[in-house]
């Protein structure tokens, strides 16, 4: 699990089925010390972040097989959770 930083939205005029209804986030990871950490990464979300917000993503497979209810689902990165901005 990573913390990052949900920079935008994407938006798919074609997506594989198992992603129908999906908000696609865009998101940069962040290092420990909140720093940028690598290239921005799509992310699937259900928690309904917005901008600027700070999450926990994670490309655990089985999590994004069993959030998306999906064996074949291509999705990579999750949004697993709100962090807190204190």
């Amino acid at each position: 699990m990573n913390l990052a930083k949900v920079i935008g939205r994407a938006t798919a005029t074609s997506r594989h089925p198992s992603m129908a209804g999906w908000k696609l986030l865009v998101v940069q990871p962040l290092d420990a010390a909140g720093s940028p950490d690598g290239v921005p990464q799509l992310a699937v979300d259900a928690l309904g972040s917005g901008r600027g917000d700070t999450v926990l993503i994670t490309s655990d497979g089985k999590a994004a097989r069993e959030l998306l209810k999906s064996d074949q689902t291509p999705v990579r990165w999750t949004v697993m959770g709100l962090a807190d901005d204190n």
